[in-house]
């Protein structure tokens, strides 16, 4: 095989899915055929200690979900995969959002049974927005679900994008055999193995292949070339170019519990999805192969090792070459750096990193000096577009036991506001004593006192606040001195002193941008979207 150049190496991609139509187990899958596990631990099995891989907190254990942001890296085929597993369920949106700013491309996971859902379209939305390409593959075809060629319509329709079928399921619920590749025109037919904890047996016929007719039987043979013939009629022609403008959604079919067309999705991402591409800054955009480095942080998280109390910051390279003990410029503050303990990860796993080139992800050690959002560089100013962080739904105030540990408790909200478990918003005069909290879903609030109690040593309750909207407030002097004058509006400011004011109903922000002269309500931080 050809060396290929750092660069054109690099696949740095994430999976987003509605909950339960098996993105973690997928990811898992696509661990198994990269090489980087031996053997797949079931999801179903996580009663028995068979945890995923990718989940590595203990109320993802507990939960049999994905809460946290996972970076997971291995070498496939020449490639080096860099794969950023998200969290599925709806109340974590917003890591799922960051998340997505780092990637070059996604895979989006559609149950079979169940089409396009809620939480699927609102992601597919997000990459749209950042214009990804991405890759469906229908999952559960082991099981009883939709006609492929009414769910391959649904999609169009639904997200307003051509689909194109790079491979067709052979059979379908209990008689699903395999996938017949559709450009190659070759069948590819599974066997099962125990829980799909190993890699699955596959034998490869032509399509034209009597010995494929053979095995599947008559019947079945002469319903898969009816529908490869129908395809190619109704359909276009496959078309990378216009894959990689985010214009067609490329299907592919399987079933990740029983590793039925695994192999084939990592082999389409490694050959199809794109290397790292030129990111927009704030001035222009940064090419990959640009030779001076820069980065920007997407994720921090605290407590990754409870035993050191480390803070890490994952940091997406963009251009240039990361080098370990480098010292770079911070944009935001215009502080300088030293970068001596860089790792890299498998989950909860991590190595030191020597190297990384752009589409790399690696992880700092932050003694407190980085945000969401950081462009890191060396040589030229740099400064990327930042990363939204959207308006709570949900609020609370904290109840302590024990006012002993307020101290603890300032420290641990601090530190996971920074991480992005929740947002802090504070009254003017009080600084960081009695914050209001604010989350997207009811399960950041779970999961915030989860950590306060097991690694700041916190024991609090949270009540209930009235706000149901909170809106960045932009405008004139007059706009927000007439907000603080009212009393059906609360004004607090935020972690970075922007102003924000919270309502207990969308209608009297309505009126109050009605009857204040030059006001704008924002429900996406000027300050993420700027910096």
């Amino acid at each position: 095989m050809t060396e290929l150049g750092s660069v054109e190496r690099r696949r740095t991609f994430g999976i987003i899915s509605h909950p339960d139509a098996g993105k973690t187990t997928l990811t898992e899958k696509l661990l198994l055929y990269g090489g980087a596990l031996r053997m797949a631990g079931a999801v179903k099995a996580r009663k028995a200690n068979a945890h995923a891989v990718s989940d590595w907190m203990e109320m993802e254990k507990e939960k049999g979900i994905s809460i946290t942001s996972s970076v997971l890296q291995f070498d496939y085929r020449g490639r080096r995969m860099n794969l950023l597993d998200t969290p599925g369920h709806a109340d974590f949106s917003e890591d799922t959002y960051r998340t997505l700013a780092a990637v070059d491309s996604a895979i989006m996971l559609i149950d079979t049974a169940k089409g396009v859902e809620a939480r699927t379209l609102r992601l597919f939305e997000v990459c749209r927005m950042r214009k990804l390409p991405v890759m469906t593959f229908v999952n559960k075809m082991d099981r009883p679900g939709k006609d492929p060629i009414d769910l391959m319509d649904e999609v169009g329709k639904t997200l307003d994008i051509r689909t194109f079928a790079l491979n067709w399921p052979i059979g379908e619920g209990r008689d699903f055999r395999g996938v017949l590749d559709r450009v190659q025109e070759k069948a590819y037919l599974f066997e099962r193995v125990t829980a799909g904890t190993e890699i699955a047996p596959m034998q490869t016929f032509d399509l034209d292949d009597p010995a494929l007719a053979e095995e599947i039987g008559e019947d079945l043979y002469e319903e898969l070339v009816m529908n490869h013939e129908l395809l190619k009629e109704a359909g276009d022609e496959w078309n990378l170019e216009a894959f990689l403008a985010g214009e067609v959604t490329p299907f592919m079919f399987g079933s990740a519990m029983t590793n039925f067309g695994v192999q084939q999705v990592l082999d389409a991402i490694a050959d199809l999805c794109p290397p790292p591409r030129p990111r927009p800054t704030v001035s222009g955009e940064r090419d990959p192969n640009e030779e001076d480095f820069s980065g920007f942080i997407f994720k921090i998280q605290a407590n990754m090792n409870p035993r050191h109390r480390d803070r890490i910051a994952f940091m997406r390279v963009v251009s240039g070459t990361f080098e370990r003990g480098m010292t770079v410029k911070v944009a935001r503050t215009g502080k300088t750096l030293k970068l001596s303990k860089p790792h890299s990860f498998m989950a909860s796993e991590r190595s030191i990193v020597e190297d990384a080139h752009a589409g790399d992800i690696v992880g700092l050690y932050d003694p407190g000096e980085l945000r969401i959002g950081d462009t890191l560089y060396v040589g030229k100013d740099v400064r990327f577009q930042g990363i939204p962080r959207f308006a709570p739904e949900l609020f609370s105030r904290v109840i302590l036991k024990d006012p002993t540990r307020r101290k603890h408790l300032q420290t641990g909200l601090r530190q996971l506001a920074q991480e992005g478990t929740v947002q802090l918003f504070f009254r003017e005069g009080l600084g960081p004593v009695d914050p209001y909290l604010g989350a997207v879903g009811q399960l950041q609030f779970e999961v915030l006192k989860e950590r306060l109690k097991n690694e700041y040593k916190v024991k609090a309750e949270l009540e209930t606040a009235p706000f149901r909207v909170a809106r960045w407030i932009q405008g004139p002097d007059e706009a927000l001195a007439w907000l603080k004058r009212r009393q059906d509006y609360l004004i607090v400011e935020d972690r970075d002193g922007r102003p924000v004011v919270l309502a207990q109903t969308p209608w009297t922000l309505t009126y109050a941008l009605q009857e204040a002269e030059g006001l704008e309500l924002l429900d996406v931080s000027p300050l993420d979207v700027q910096d």
